[in-house]
């Protein structure tokens, strides 16, 4: 979802909410408890570290595919047909090979992604705990993360109506 989407059914909550009573609510800063969290800086200096020697790899890789290209331009004339296709495709190959490490590496789900969430998922965990234990210790409806995008964190389960979204859905298809 959108945040406009996001900010109108937060909004539409909190004036249902208040009409019955006085809503609690309450927010953090994700951001700002991850970035003074020890585990945390551990978790993304361990990141950075593996960060880096992906990229040093990379520009190994493509250091030696700037010298195969240029001693393959300093001597493809001399060269035979043969050789020089042959050459070519070394070429092609080691660029085709430093795409797929760098998409392996970074791309959409690669390693970096996998590794984000291994090491993060045990910190955020002990964070979302924390921000539960302190709302029903402070009997807070709503938290929201204020950093980033509009972001439930805790709701009361009081305040939970999928189940009867999901009727009416049922309602809805049933006539029609």
């Amino acid at each position: 979802m959108n945040k406009l989407s996001l900010l109108l059914i937060s909004l539409f909550l909190i004036l249902y909410s208040t009409s019955f009573g006085q809503l609690q609510i309450g927010y953090v800063n994700s951001d700002s408890i991850i970035n003074s969290l020890p585990d945390a800086q551990d978790a993304q200096k361990k990141l950075d570290t593996q960060i880096q020697e992906w990229k040093d790899e990379i520009k190994k890789m493509e250091r030696d595919l700037g010298v195969k290209v240029s001693d393959f331009d300093k001597r493809k004339l001399i060269m035979s047909d043969n050789k020089r296709v042959v050459i070519e495709k070394e070429i092609t190959k080691l660029k085709d090979d430093i795409d797929k490490f760098r998409q392996r590496k970074f791309g959409y789900k690669g390693e970096l992604y996998t590794k984000q969430a291994e090491i993060m998922k045990p910190i955020q965990n002990k964070i979302f705990t924390a921000i539960t234990e302190v709302a029903e210790e402070e009997e807070l409806d709503y938290v929201f993360d204020k950093s980033g995008d509009i972001l439930f964190l805790y709701a009361k389960e009081k305040y939970d109506i999928t189940e009867k979204v999901l009727k009416k859905l049922e309602w809805f298809s049933y006539l029609g």
